[in-house]
């Protein structure tokens, strides 16, 4: 690539002069280098890893896998990328999903146009150029017309949870910074802190490998079981064959997921519903939160019901009740947190060598130099401290870089007054900046993550070529077209009972966090035809100048 200098806001000579610089080497940002080369836009990508894969890159713990099927965890618009590639499990693991992503990379020779190891700092709009003035942490300066952001909406890790930290004596890690070296467990005393989608994949992993696993639980989630088969070459040949069916379907389910919500609750007998909950249990996936009845998420009685089978399929198996009472949910609806699968989880309970240490109401306090000390005192002593205490989602990736819009606004701090995008993919003040993966779009949380990415950073791509090709400096939502999205956004979300709900879905678990539900929730399908219209009403609701 041909890369010019420019002048900065300061004066100063950037590094880099570019049309669009992209924060992220994931899902999204692969496949936004991509249709952005292909319109000849001079184009660069920046990551602080040493390699693409975004999420995949940095969440190597023991255990981390998908939940989607893999194969709908895929990029749709080629089918010779698609069918070039075969998995070797319905749920494949981490270093199975980190070598399809540096497939997609070198199939489509994209690391000549990203640069590994770099972390953004700063990004300023300077409203003279009309242009951004991004910063690294290698001292480059980037001059761009937009800056379009793929850092994910899971990528800002909650780390530094508890006072001491540093004087632990031990090793302490958190699960999406786990070392590519990996972590001595043998014989150890392991502590895991956390019992969400993470936690679990951990737990159930290395349950087999340390001398004594403590489990520090604060609040029980609903776990399904995962049915993982290894795929032989016609399980392959009988899922690519349904590529078209996928590129066509995927995009307009609830979720972006294969299945979709068919059936109406007041339209079966008790004795239907019981059965048909019982099939769909039996799938092995995500299927019983994303595609059973679509009434759970609204009517509590329904609600109440789906979530007591579920209570049942967990006691069956935990059978002690001292583990029940810690584990089972009582004070929420399935489906209204994050669901996730599991293998074996439960009955990791059942071993001599497992403690599980409830701390809703004896917190962890703090870390001591020799193990973790709860509010009565108590201390449990420990070699290695695993930290599966989540993200500063939706906002978190952004708010840690020092992003300036008109006047000299900080993103950081409107973010931390009142969430709020136009359709998750730009916002208000802050020109030729575009998003992926932020709150107020199904992305942020309720969907399959390479439907909505793909969909995303296609509709950016698009506008991106339609400012250009109007010769266009700047496109910007106004502030209308913001608060109608934020009313439409927040009217889906009360209609539902996960806005009734504490949980990272609406940043409780991130202390003084603005609380709103983060991921639109009316629908992939639907969040897909706005933005369509948006677009083909000629980008209502954005300035173009």
């Amino acid at each position: 690539m041909t890369v010019d200098t420019a002048p900065d806001a300061t004066g100063g000579q950037a590094t880099r002069e570019l049309d669009a610089l992209v924060i992220g080497a994931g899902v999204a940002g692969l496949y936004q280098l991509h249709q952005l080369r292909q319109q000849g836009v001079r184009v660069r990508v920046y990551d602080a890893a040493d390699d693409v894969g975004g999420t995949w890159y940095w969440n190597r713990y023991p255990g981390a896998r998908f939940d989607s099927e893999a194969y709908i965890y895929q990029y749709l618009f080629s089918q010779e990328l698609y069918e070039g590639w075969s998995w070797e499990h319905r749920f494949p693991g981490q270093p199975e999903i980190e070598r399809w992503m540096r497939y997609v990379t070198d199939r489509l020779d994209l690391r000549r146009d990203i640069e590994f190891g770099t972390t953004i700092t700063s990004a300023h709009f300077d409203e003279e150029r009309e242009r951004w003035t991004v910063r690294t942490d290698r001292g480059e300066t980037i001059d761009t017309q937009f800056l379009i952001t793929c850092a994910g909406m899971l990528s800002a890790p909650l780390e530094d949870v508890f006072p001491g930290q540093d004087t632990f004596r031990g090793t302490i890690v958190h699960t999406s910074r786990w070392p590519k070296e990996g972590v001595e467990l043998a014989g150890k005393r392991v502590g895991v802190v956390g019992i969400g989608a993470t936690g679990i994949q951990v737990i159930q992993t290395i349950a087999d490998e340390v001398e004594h696993l403590t489990v520090f639980a604060r609040t029980p989630q609903y776990v399904l079981p995962m049915k993982n088969p290894t795929y032989g070459p016609e399980d392959v040949a009988a899922y690519k064959a349904r590529f078209p069916e996928l590129r066509d379907t995927l995009p307009s389910t609830f979720t972006g997921f294969e299945y979709d919500f068919e059936v109406a609750w007041a339209d079966l007998t008790p004795e239907q519903r019981l059965e048909r909950l019982e099939e769909i249990h039996d799938n092995g996936s995500l299927k019983l939160w994303l595609a059973s009845f679509a009434e759970m998420f609204f009517d509590p009685e329904v609600s109440e019901q789906v979530s007591e089978f579920v209570r049942g399929k967990m006691r069956a198996r935990l059978k002690d009740q001292q583990l029940i009472d810690v584990l089972v949910p009582t004070d929420y609806g399935f489906g209204t947190h994050r669901v996730p699968l599991e293998m074996n989880y439960l009955e990791v309970y059942h071993r001599e060598n497992v403690e599980l240490v409830g701390v809703r109401d004896n917190p962890i306090e703090r870390v001591l130099p020799e193990g973790l000390q709860l509010a009565d005192g108590t201390v449990h002593e420990l070699d290695v401290v695993i930290l599966a205490t989540g993200f500063d989602a939706g906002t978190g990736a952004l708010t840690r870089i020092d992003i300036r819009g008109r006047g000299g606004r900080s993103l950081t701090e409107e973010w931390g007054r009142d969430i709020r995008t136009t359709m998750g993919l730009a916002k208000h003040g802050y020109p030729n900046l575009l998003t992926t993966a932020v709150p107020l779009a199904p992305s942020a949380a309720l969907c399959n993550m390479t439907t909505c990415l793909q969909q995303q950073t296609e509709w950016i791509t698009d506008l991106v070529a339609h400012v250009r090709e109007r010769g266009g400096s700047v496109v910007e939502p106004t502030r209308e077209a913001e608060d109608a999205w934020v009313a439409h956004h927040d009217e889906t979300a009360a209609a539902n009972l996960i806005s009734r709900t504490t949980s990272w879905y609406l940043g409780s678990n991130v202390p003084g966090k603005p609380r709103r539900v983060l991921s639109y929730t009316g629908g992939v399908g639907t969040y897909r035809d706005k933005c369509a219209e948006a677009a083909a009403g000629g980008y209502a609701g954005f300035e173009i100048r």
